[in-house]
């Protein structure tokens, strides 16, 4: 077992720009790209390796073989309990990825696990979290409904085409971390460069999209019965984790919940040494470049990049001969 790089997964929607190449070195070719995805295993997409000796083969592939040491025992078993959808079982449940906001995303919601259950293609519900990279000047996040809003208020501000009123935003600067746990009504701003963690799911409900229309003056299609249907209308404003210290020196906790835990790690001119403690671990690089001597290639891990190690190597070493900082993301 290796700490293993995955070959990045593009999504071109039309919110999206160049920054993920002009800013984090991704090879996103011609035209406006919204959204890496760095570590994926999804029936419609799924990562693959970039290096070592499995180099080429799927992580979806890699959990079949080797899963309890790629995951730690309890991991391994969480993603074979017999509640999970059968076309989900045996999946690695988080989605890591990068985007762009060149554009203002629309209003969404996403369901708890027990309402993705009951589509009709099951999905895992989605709990999200939002690492801001860079946020230019006057950028918004919307999180949150504002406080006394209810399911009517918000339908009817759907219906008249004010959402934005009964949602609460506020700017945000680069360092800070958002929790959006399902069920809250949110939105990315334009101008924010956003490290997203979540659980492995793809299902969006959209309530808002701004009153845009395209060429032809279509707009896009919303889902507002369904959104109304998992939205938790005790989840009020939602603003900036508060920080928390850990026992490790320079790392702060931003946010543990039962779906992941999230660390930020900074590195100056030192080697530290990261304890797996029977689970995996996901790194993401927010600022910098560094090594991890256990990785086969001996590349620097720069701005963008993301790495998964595996539980089987117990410890690995980090080595900084500048400045950087990382996020761990662990499962619970």
């Amino acid at each position: 077992m290796y700490p293993l790089r995955f070959e990045p997964i593009f999504r071109r929607y039309l919110w999206g720009g160049q920054r993920l190449a002009t800013e984090l070195g991704k090879s996103i070719g011609e035209g406006v790209c919204a959204e890496s995805w760095e570590v994926v295993d999804r029936p419609e997409a799924n990562s693959v390796i970039a290096n070592g000796d499995w180099a080429g083969q799927t992580l979806h592939e890699l959990i079949g073989r080797s899963g309890e040491q790629l995951l730690g025992p309890q991991v391994y078993q969480q993603i074979h309990r017999e509640t999970l959808p059968d076309r989900l079982r045996g999946r690695f449940p988080l989605l890591l990825k990068f985007l762009d906001a060149n554009k203002t995303l629309s209003v969404q919601v996403h369901p708890d696990d027990a309402a993705g259950a009951k589509k009709e293609i099951p999905d895992l519900g989605k709990t999200e979290a939002w690492y801001v990279m860079d946020a230019a000047a006057g950028s918004k996040i919307y999180c949150g409904l504002k406080t006394g809003v209810g399911r009517k208020q918000l339908a009817d501000a759907v219906a008249q085409g004010t959402t934005e009123q009964v949602i609460h935003a506020f700017e945000p600067k680069s360092g800070d971390c958002v929790f959006v746990p399902a069920g809250t009504v949110h939105a990315i701003g334009q101008g924010l460069l956003v490290a997203e963690i979540q659980q492995s799911s793809d299902t969006t409900y959209r309530l808002f999209d701004w009153n845009r229309v395209d060429a032809e003056g279509n707009s896009r299609d919303l889902h507002v019965t369904e959104a109304l249907q998992v939205t938790d209308f005790e989840h009020g404003p939602v603003g900036p984790q508060t920080l928390r210290d850990t026992d490790e020196p320079n790392t702060q906790e931003l946010i543990h919940c039962d779906k992941f835990s999230i660390n930020r790690r900074s590195l100056e001119r030192t080697s530290t040494q990261v304890q797996l403690n029977g689970g995996c671990c996901l790194l993401m690089v927010v600022e910098g470049h560094l090594r991890m001597l256990e990785e086969p290639s001996g590349d620097l891990l720069k701005k963008g990049h993301s790495v998964l190690i595996p539980a089987a190597l117990e410890t690995v070493t980090l080595a900084c001969d500048d400045q950087a900082t990382v996020l761990e993301i662990r499962i619970p």
